[in-house]
């Protein structure tokens, strides 16, 4: 069976500069921490004149053939963030599911099947830096890297062995500026560009950031967001919360006094149901969300009528009937059915999936030397499960983050079940 699932092609524009004329802003805007990464794990890229792709909320699955690989394993490792204050264990479970299919349904990669040593991070430097000091010990030929703000201190260790870092999303300088460094999607630049380009072709004149008021995470939005929206002609707003803030409604209700046009959420989940909760009194304001706000955690809390309407930015297509988004789902329902699909599972099992597609045309031994050549030289690979988005590792992606290898990201309509539907793929 092919790691591949063909997916139609899209055209789009790139609308990126104004991000990049600031050199100084963006490299301070790629420290912006932990719960920036979880909000961002798996979403990506920018704006667009781009084709439509019809969803449908079908949650069929089909039946995976045995295909065993039979040569010699690869040693991956994977960090996960797990077992502290931010702990996504479905992303591990993800990355495993991925694993098994690549093993006894795909034919493992060229051949290989793939061995995961998996390292659990707490978001400290402490436990990062063991990781890292572990993946190279354990004598890996490359380290997937789940989510976490721990790239600076991890990545120094892990690239000065030699081994390729390969991410979903990247927050950290060295993680977006390295060449041993491969972060498949584009991140929090992208989310912010792609949702300036929606709000003008809305014909809308503000638009609201909600963010909690951890240290530089202002700065570093205002250094991203500030070019891409004003190339847009649309007004960039912040409401601050501050950390710990049980209810934000009074925060809310001043930062809406300038009538925004539509509202995003930048926070984990918790932060998006105390939010959502404020914002259901004001439903004439659209809403532009992420990964973390369309959580199941976040649904059964506030309810489907608060975010049903909305407008959602990402990485993964989990509900469609797409030839990848099926296999998604079918890999996860026989390998880890007790993880939620539409939560962060996407984000390990794209990071596994994404590796085998870029290095399957290797022929000889899986080592860092020629994982590192593979890496950079895959070219319009299918994200799995990421409805049409594609990643080249050619470090043109994006200008100036040469380990940037997307900048495409899905816009789509979240429905009445709060699935998302009618996916357009930006900035291709």
């Amino acid at each position: 069976m092919s790691l591949t699932s063909q997916v139609p092609g899209q055209k789009g524009k790139n609308l990126m500069r104004a991000i990049w004329q600031h050199r100084r802003g963006v490299r301070s805007a790629l420290a912006v921490g932990a719960s920036a990464v979880i909000v961002f794990a798996g979403a990506t890229a920018c704006s667009s004149d781009s084709d439509s792709s019809e969803s449908s909320s079908a949650e069929s699955t089909t039946t995976l053939p045995s295909d065993p690989a039979t040569g010699t394993p690869i040693r991956l490792g994977f960090i996960t963030l797990e077992g502290g204050p931010a702990s996504l264990p479905m992303t591990r479970e993800g990355a495993e599911a991925a694993v098994r299919y690549v093993n006894e349904n795909a034919g493992g990669v060229a051949g290989h099947p793939i061995e995961l040593v998996v390292c659990k991070q707490q978001e400290d430097p402490a436990s990062a830096t063991k990781c890292a000091n572990d993946m190279v010990e354990q004598n890996v030929s490359a380290v997937l890297m789940g989510a976490g703000a721990q790239g600076a201190v991890m990545l120094p260790i892990i690239a000065g062995a030699g081994l390729p870092y390969i991410g979903s999303t990247g927050v950290s300088a060295p993680e977006m500026m390295s060449k041993e460094s491969f972060m498949l999607t584009g991140g929090i630049p992208a989310v912010l560009s792609a949702q300036a380009q929606v709000a003008k072709e809305r014909g809308m004149k503000k638009v609201s950031i909600i963010i909690g008021d951890s240290g530089g995470a202002i700065p570093a939005i205002r250094a991203i967001g500030d070019p891409v929206f004003k190339q847009a002609g649309v007004e960039l707003g912040i409401i601050t919360i501050p950390l710990g803030t049980p209810d934000p409604t009074p925060q809310i209700t001043a930062g809406l006094a300038d009538n925004p046009d539509a509202v995003t959420i930048l926070g984990d989940p918790s932060m998006c149901i105390s939010a959502l909760t404020a914002l259901q009194a004001t439903p004439q304001v659209q809403d532009f969300f992420v990964a973390s706000c369309l959580d199941s955690s976040v649904v059964d809390a506030v309810g489907t009528d608060a975010v049903a309407g909305g407008t959602s930015f990402g990485a993964t297509d989990v509900n469609s009937d797409d030839p990848d988004s099926v296999l998604y789902r079918t890999v996860l329902e026989q390998y880890a059915p007790d993880t939620e699909p539409n939560g962060f599972a996407s984000t390990g099992y794209q990071l596994v999936l994404g590796f085998a597609r870029a290095t399957e045309g290797i022929t000889g031994e899986f080592t860092p030397e020629a994982i590192m050549t593979a890496m950079h030289q895959a070219k319009d690979v299918p994200l799995p499960a990421g409805g049409g988005i594609t990643f080249t590792c050619d470090g043109k992606a994006i200008p100036m983050l040469v380990s940037v290898c997307s900048k495409e990201i899905l816009v789509g309509a979240v429905d009445d079940e709060a699935h998302v539907q009618d996916f357009t793929v930006y900035n291709r």
